[in-house]
């Protein structure tokens, strides 16, 4: 017997632990998938079968835009991040906005990221530097995630959001980085102290977020802020600028 054939068992048996939530008809398409993306990219045989169920969801089990989708994906990731990540270097004003930090795990195990809306400003570079940062960022946190675990829990903080922090281009590239190219990531998302000025830049922005995307959004009010976080997160893995115990982590430390 080859090596090749004394690990075989061992990688079926990691993939249907991880498939365990799948139904019927997902693991059927999700081999369907396999064998039309690697007719068309051979190097998609070592994508990890959780990659190939995330962009199959995220096209309601649809085989043929699905794999559409993941190589349009492909196609991106080459060439927009060629070396396979992002450098801190490439984005080191964004970095120094301190707008984004990641920290501690929710009851799910999903990361916890907090955001500061007040604090991030359109780059004097353009709008490229920003999408590196969301790349950055998003590869971040997908770095941390546990192994099974896909999705990481937002906070977007709004607090002192004003005009001079709105950056329509820069919310709606980011969306499109989220939802085509890394589909079903987003667990939930909270949005907390929001000012009523932003509601109307938020009404610009929400006609483009996906549907299954919005069922994840929740607008917290500010007198149920912590008992709102609590259902979802421990206290010891609440920020402490929440009432929790965890320190706030800097994206770029984490």
């Amino acid at each position: 017997m080859s090596k090749e054939e004394e690990v075989r068992p061992q990688v079926v048996l990691d993939e249907a632990s991880l498939l365990k939530d799948s139904t019927n008809e997902e693991l059927t398409k999700i081999q369907l998938m396999r064998d039309f993306l690697e007719k068309r990219d051979p190097s998609s045989k070592e994508v990890d079968v959780l990659t190939l169920r995330r962009f199959l969801r995220a096209r309601d089990l649809d085989v043929e835009k699905g794999s559409a989708m993941f190589l349009k994906y492909l196609t991106w990731r080459c060439s927009f991040v060629p070396n396979g990540f992002i450098s801190p270097s490439e984005i080191s004003d964004e970095l120094a906005q301190g707008k984004m930090f990641v920290q501690g795990l929710d009851k799910k195990g999903r990361p916890i990221t907090v955001a500061f809306a007040a604090k991030h400003f359109q780059n004097k570079d353009g709008l490229d530097t920003f999408k590196r940062f969301v790349v950055f960022a998003l590869d971040k946190l997908c770095s941390r995630m546990p192994p099974g675990q896909e999705k990481f829990l937002a906070i977007a903080d709004i607090k002192g959001w004003g005009y001079a922090n709105s950056d329509i281009r820069g919310y709606l590239n980011a969306l499109t980085i989220l939802q085509d190219y890394h589909p079903e990531r987003l667990g939930k998302l909270f949005i907390v102290h929001a000012p009523y000025m932003f509601m109307k830049v938020w009404k610009v922005v929400y006609p483009f977020i996906d549907n299954n995307t919005k069922k994840k959004i929740v607008f917290v009010e500010n007198k149920k802020l912590k008992e709102t976080l609590l259902e979802e997160i421990d206290e010891s893995q609440i920020p402490e600028i929440y009432g929790g115990q965890m320190p706030l982590v800097p994206l770029q430390d984490c």
